[in-house]
């Protein structure tokens, strides 16, 4: 029986070939999917740690040491000893305290040892840290004291005493003085360099100065005999560390418990857990979407085994006839009937796990650099060996009817039509409803049979559109044939009087949906990312900056790019409401050169937004000099004095200040302050009347403003003011503001110098509504235009302009979370241009790196794989057609010689064999195209497209692909398997070798 299949399989090596293929690529795909996820675990870590902030890589254990005022042990054991080792951590050690001697007075400096810390500083003067009596200091703390390598300063260990009150440390000295020697100035060779840990040895100050720690050895900290110092040890996590997640977070909650064994005082800084979770999110997305690219490919390799095994039996019709005939057994009859489709099968599986590792190892290879596929598991070969018993199962039910079929039937040279029956189409649209509804009911959790919802839909809705498309063709046929149009005619009858042609038409339709499923996958999520990363950011390059006031702000930019071509500035809202939406501070006018693509998603021309939101307004009210004087004239019905405060913002920049004009009760008064923040005059914001009562106090008080030291200031017309908290009038002395009532929070009045309500560019409805200012305060907007989406802020924010925002403001404090917003026309000096205004840079992030951020996203990097799958979906249609045409070509022959004998000339009978299947592939090219779009629009929103969700805004995401990409593709996929049907649809050649009659 052995020998008999094996002779078999000669005979029928083609179709023992195709079968094998198809076996092989359906288990490839099996195995592929568990060896790529685990390249992706691993790209996805490296991508989030690369990405990750020093201390989101560090575990620090640190713990106050008390001496007795002996030596300092270098290696920390004590600390040391609570740290696991762990693989894949590198190990800094470190120490610090304070001393007193080179800050003026009793202020004191940060002093630290940190292993290795030479190899860290970038030394501007002199040398790096060599013997006992060694020190580095900074560069700018050297231009300060004017020290110089080479000198000698005295330092002494301070013990550092906190002040509950004011919460001002006080640095006591608390040991013998020691003469040491600066050796070097130092810069560090990068702040931000994950060897510094979280420690922020090199923290910007509000005032823009950069804190610059005296760096020394052990045996110099050994002479200056601290008696506490806090010593430490920093371990940093490598790339490796995150391969096994739950292993790193088991660990880290260990050293924790462990830490609190060894003493109370250890304590444990990290936010690696952060990372971890971030990590195992990304990954988790990724493990979604895999197997849902998977499975359309596994449904349509069985889809091909099936119509190739069917076919291939309805072949050998007669050859399991006569084994029927010289009564066989069943047990022989089955052998013979499946022998040579299961031993192909088995041959494929086995073929399927190394070349579906090898596959990947390859993609993994070019797009994953880096990571490496992990070894075949247990797990691996059982999912493997499912899938072939799959394939087998599929085999036998596409034979079993032919095994029950009568011999008489067998025999028959006359085939029954074959129908794709409505009955299977209707099963399946039950199917994939109810794994749709699953998907929409569950918010898109690709699991259950929502993971089966898009392969459900593919073959639904292609088994309908190719049961729809027969009577079509049937009917272009019949045309034909009243046209004499012969080769026509019967190129088009094919797919109704043929099993093959309908197979056929099932299999491409499934493999251009399944290729278009995947093409769009890639591409929305390509478009989603790309606008992400333009969205997220904001500008094309963005810079966070040190503290600033907002006209700092304003003014440094301004003077950095006088024509605003290419720099912005940029502010936070506060929250208010809860549902307050996102709110930023822009400078309007300069909005639509920064952000170019605004265009795109605002119903408002762009060109009209620095008009919208930032219209013609008076001039501020500006005083003259640092002397502030407002005379003033008190009327009340009380006694109850109250208090005038006046807030004033710098015109040059120095900031602002809040002047208490002190308790003013009924009469007179010329009040006077002075505040070098004014030098060069100081833009009134306003001014304030509150109580000194704790909870306020019930008054009825009104002030009048007789006169202030700001020429132009308008005290006649209420209408250049604004209250808040009381009434304004005109009196003939001047400005009249009364209040009555309760005085519990204060009442303002000030310059009305911006537009009010301040007007909003907003993607959501803001009529009537009372959004959080710059000062905290509920303040009254208008819309000015709606938008799509906005910079930063996506599809749920509001725009206002920086300038009227601050003048509307009370406090002309300072700006939250200041940025400077770059255009891709930036010149290349425009840190040193900015710099030079006295901003300090911070940070510095551009939309590239933030797309190159999301594209090494386990999401982004699973997507590779559905564009694998659409490759392989070629592939298997490929194999189908040649399979198919190979087992169909001996029946067309035949049909052929009998046209020929009815009169049917060469010329036609060659044109309708060569023109069939290729026609077949371009109709369901074409219903493959809308079925892919079809499954796209009902399941396509359930493929994740960022690991990192949280720390984007609402955006509005693009639901269709591009022009490009899928006409590309498709186009592509057509000709290939047009091509491949045309060799494959050739005329069969005779003995003679002519083709056949």
């Amino acid at each position: 029986m052995v020998g008999l299949v094996l002779a078999m399989l000669r005979t029928r090596r083609g179709q023992a070939a195709a079968l094998l293929l198809l076996t092989m690529l359906a288990v490839g795909a099996t195995v592929a999917v568990p060896a790529y996820l685990g390249a992706v675990d691993i790209a996805t870590a490296r991508g989030e740690v690369a990405a990750a902030g020093p201390a989101e890589r560090s575990i620090t254990v640190s713990a106050l040491v008390f001496t007795d005022g002996g030596t300092v042990d270098p290696d920390f054991d004590s600390v040391a000893g609570a740290l696991l080792d762990q693989p894949g951590f590198a190990h800094v050690y470190s120490a610090e305290f304070a001393v007193t001697g080179l800050q003026a007075g009793a202020d004191g400096t940060r002093t630290v040892y940190r292993q290795d810390a030479c190899a860290h500083l970038r030394i501007v003067t002199g040398r790096c840290l060599m013997g006992s009596g060694d020190i580095v200091i900074g560069e700018q703390t050297a231009a300060h004291n004017d020290l110089a390598p080479g000198d000698r300063i005295t330092l002494t260990y301070a013990r550092v005493i906190p002040n509950p009150l004011t919460g001002i440390a006080v640095f006591q000295p608390d040991g013998p003085p020691a003469e040491l020697t600066v050796v070097g100035t130092y810069r560090p060779a990068d702040p931000h360099e994950q060897y510094w840990g979280g420690h922020r040895y090199f923290a910007t100050s509000a005032l823009g100065q950069s804190a610059e720690p005296v760096f020394l050895g052990t045996a110099t900290a050994e002479r200056l005999r601290p008696r506490e110092l806090t010593v430490g040890l920093d371990a940093t996590a490598g790339p490796g560390a995150f391969d096994r997640l739950p292993e790193l977070r088991t660990q880290v909650d260990a050293l924790r418990q462990r830490a609190k064994q060894v003493s109370g005082g250890y304590q444990v800084d990290t936010a690696l857990p952060a990372l971890i979770d971030r990590v195992e999110a990304s990954r988790g997305l990724a493990r979604r979407s895999v197997p849902a690219g998977a499975v359309p490919l596994l449904l349509l390799a069985y889809l091909a085994l099936y119509l190739a095994v069917d076919y291939g039996a309805e072949g050998r019709r007669t050859e399991l006839a006569v084994v029927a005939l010289r009564g066989a057994p069943w047990w022989p009859r089955t052998v013979l009937a499946t022998g040579e489709t299961i031993a192909a099968i088995v041959a494929g599986a086995v073929a399927g796990c190394v070349a579906g590792r090898a596959a990947v190892g390859a993609l993994v290879a070019w797009r994953l650099p880096g990571a490496s596929i992990p070894d075949l598991s247990r797990g691996d070969l059982a999912l493997a060996a499912a899938t072939a018993a799959g394939a087998v199962l599929v085999a036998v039910f596409a034979q079993h009817r032919r095994l029950a079929r009568p011999i008489t039937e067998l025999l028959q040279r006359v085939r029954a039509r074959a129908g794709l029956g409505w009955r299977t189409a209707v099963v399946l649209a039950v199917l994939a409803a109810a794994a749709v509804m699953q998907l929409f009911s569950s918010g898109g959790r690709l699991d259950g049979i929502g993971l089966l919802a898009p392969a459900l839909c593919m073959l639904a809705l292609a088994l309908t559109g190719a049961r729809l498309l027969t009577p079509a063709a049937r009917a272009v046929g019949r045309s034909a044939l009243r046209r004499g149009r012969l080769g026509l005619a019967l190129a088009a009858l094919l797919p109704g009087r043929r099993p093959a042609g309908q197979r056929m038409l099932l299999l491409l339709i499934v493999t251009v949906a399944v290729l278009g499923y995947a093409v769009s996958a890639t591409d929305v999520a390509a478009q989603d990312r790309d606008l992400a990363a333009r969205i997220g950011t904001g500008g094309s390059r963005v810079l966070t900056v040190g503290p600033v006031t907002r006209q700092q702000l304003l003014r440094a930019v301004r003077a950095a790019d006088p024509q605003g071509r290419w720099a912005m500035a940029v502010a936070q809202l506060p929250k208010g409401a809860p549902d307050e939406p996102a709110k930023l501070a822009v400078d309007a006018a300069r909005l639509p050169a920064v952000v170019p693509w605004l265009s795109q998603y605002g119903a408002v021309d762009p060109a009209r937004i620095p008009d919208l939101l930032h219209p013609p307004a008076r001039q501020p009210v500006v005083t003259d000099d640092k002397v502030a004087r407002f005379d003033v004239e008190v009327v009340s019905a009380g006694n109850e004095p109250v208090r005038l405060k006046a807030v004033l913002e710098s015109m040059t920049g120095r900031g602002s200040a809040v002047l208490d004009l002190g308790a003013v009760s009924k009469g007179r008064y010329t009040l006077k302050k002075s505040d070098d923040v004014c030098i060069g005059g100081c833009r009134l914001a306003a001014l304030k009347l509150s109580s000194d009562r704790i909870g306020g106090a019930s008054v009825d008080v009104a002030v009048t403003l007789l006169g202030l030291s700001a020429p132009g200031a308008d005290l006649a017309d209420p209408a250049h003011w604004r209250a808040t908290g009381g009434t304004l009038s005109a009196t003939g002395a001047g400005l009249r503001f009364a209040v009555r009532g309760a005085l519990t929070d204060g009442a303002w009045f000030q310059p009305a110098d911006a537009p009010y309500p301040l007007p909003v560019l907003a993607t959501v409805p803001l009529e009537g509504r009372r959004l959080a200012g710059l000062d905290g305060l509920p303040t009254e907007v208008r819309p000015a235009g709606r938008a799509d989406a906005l910079p930063r802020v996506g599809t749920a924010g509001a725009l206002v302009d920086l300038e009227y925002a601050d003048r509307v403001s009370v406090d002309g404090g300072g700006a939250i979370a200041p940025e400077v917003w770059l255009s891709a026309a930036a010149p290349p000096d425009a840190l040193t241009l900015l710099g030079t205004q006295g901003l300090i840079v911070t940070d510095d992030r551009d939309a590239a790196s933030v797309r190159a951020r999301l594209d090494r996203d386990g999401p982004a990097l699973a997507l590779w794989f559905h564009l694998v799958t659409g490759a392989l979906a070629i592939l298997l249609a490929a194999g189908g057609i040649t399979l198919i045409a190979a087992v169909d070509r001996g029946a067309r022959a035949a049909d052929q010689a009998a046209l020929r004998l009815q009169g049917l000339s060469r010329r036609a009978a060659r044109r309708a064999t060569l023109w069939t299947y290729p026609a077949l592939v371009l109709a369901a090219g074409l219903l493959g195209l809308g079925v892919a779009l079809a499954v796209w629009r009902l399941t396509g929103w359930t493929l994740p497209v960022f690991g990192s969700d949280a720390q984007l805004p609402a955006l509005p995401l693009p639901h269709w692909p591009g022009l490009v990409a899928l006409p590309l593709a498709w186009l592509g996929c057509v000709t290939l398997l047009a091509f491949v049907a045309a060799r494959a649809g050739r005329p069969p050649v005779t003995a003679a070798g002519g083709a056949g009659a």
